[in-house]
């Protein structure tokens, strides 16, 4: 590992419902594109105190670890972490700042490359990078893993490879995976020297929402950071520097439906979750009283349908080839999230405990029928009778 420098630091779906206030970065590498938020810096992570002072830690010995799990729910800050952390473990211009925590100098042309996306020694791995592969059996298939030819290409074989930038940095290279639990156990199996033995100065970060899905072999050979829902006043605060148009009502709700998850809400703004929630929640109370609500089914699908096709016709626009199977089933989750919040309500009520306990299983069932390729109106259908059946 390259140790810490003592440079000087300078201190300093509805496109009417959200106004987005930060863009994605484009980040060019050959045929490929990847999206990443630009870095705001350690300090800016809100509700992650705990996990952002192991990181500062980390730092402060002058020698970060190889191998890093960053695991929590989905949209609590991981990522966002992790792009943070390899900003200022890859610049040499980190020093501590008048709090004497370390931050790298936000003028810097390390912090300028990764604002651009053009920093050679910071890679990341998504599962959209095989829509780009050279290999039309790679382009073309679905994207339920991250494809070994990905992993090899943007991990195994650059990760034996000395950093492009050497200049004294904590750390020479950063690999971050996101998603990791997308790894299935071949691919996890193939990484497993390159977590044991990567070039001096190479750090490698997991990240995944589902870190029972990696392996016991794998996780072994990783420093774990735990996540955690952000708490009601970290989300007030996070909620207030974003330029969503949403009203009182909506917002209220989101609160509750993103259950501490940043990430969570922004999705349900971005696919105005609050109208599905309007159209749905009359009928689930009928359902939870045991009337049958004869439209429901046929409401869910339309819903999940729709917002499918504008899911892809947007992924045309920006030249991202979406299909519909994907589609279909990112919209029946939210449908599913969505009913599953729903039930979660009635947990604390004695009275309703039963019938909530039901709806939750009756997602589940949903969610394996989707898995086996039903229709998404039946799945629905199926949801919709069940949610009313005796118990």
């Amino acid at each position: 590992m390259a140790r810490k420098t003592t440079s000087k630091k300078t201190t300093s779906k509805k496109p009417a419902q959200k106004k987005v206030s930060r863009k994605k970065v484009p980040v060019d590498s050959g045929p490929e594109m990847r999206l990443y938020d630009p870095p705001e810096g350690l300090d800016a992570i809100l509700g992650q105190g705990r996990a952002i002072e192991v990181l500062r830690q980390a730092m402060d010995s002058q020698r970060v670890h190889h191998a890093w799990i960053f695991h929590g729910p989905e949209g609590v800050g991981k990522f966002t972490a992790a792009i943070a952390w390899a900003a200022t473990i890859l610049d040499p211009s980190s020093a501590p700042d008048l709090t004497g925590r370390l931050a790298p100098d936000p003028l810097s042309h390390v912090q300028q490359l990764i604002r651009a996306g053009t920093h050679p020694d910071l890679h990341v791995l998504k599962k959209e990078l095989a829509r780009y592969h050279e290999e039309s059996k790679v382009r073309d298939a679905k994207l339920r893993t991250i494809p070994k030819a990905i992993v090899e290409e943007h991990l195994i074989k650059p990760a034996t490879l000395a950093p492009t930038l050497k200049n004294g940095s904590i750390a020479g290279k950063v690999f971050i995976v996101d998603e990791a639990e997308l790894l299935d156990t071949p691919v996890q199996n193939a990484i497993l020297k390159t977590l044991e033995e990567p070039a001096p100065g190479t750090v490698i970060i997991l990240v995944t929402s589902s870190e029972d899905r990696l392996l016991p072999t794998i996780r072994s050979r990783c420093q774990r950071v735990a996540f955690t829902p952000l708490d009601d006043d970290s989300m007030r605060a996070w909620a207030s520097r974003q330029d969503f148009d949403v009203s009182p009502d909506a917002h209220h709700w989101l609160m509750r439906y993103a259950s501490g998850s940043p990430g969570r809400y922004q999705e349900a703004v971005e696919s105005d979750l609050y109208s599905w929630h309007i159209a749905i929640d009359p009928m689930y109370t009928q359902a939870e009283r045991g009337r049958h609500p004869l439209t429901m089914g046929t409401t869910m699908a339309e819903l999940v349908e729709n917002w499918a096709q504008g899911w892809v016709k947007q992924g045309e626009k920006l030249g991202e080839n979406r299909s519909k199977e994907a589609a279909n089933r990112k919209g029946a989750d939210q449908m599913f999230a969505l009913i599953a919040q729903r039930a979660r309500m009635g947990l604390t009520d004695p009275a309703r405990m039963e019938r909530s306990l039901h709806a939750i299983d009756c997602v589940q069932r949903a969610r394996r029928e989707l898995d086996t390729n039903v229709q998404v109106k039946f799945v629905m259908d199926h949801l919709a009778a069940g949610l009313s059946e005796p118990i």
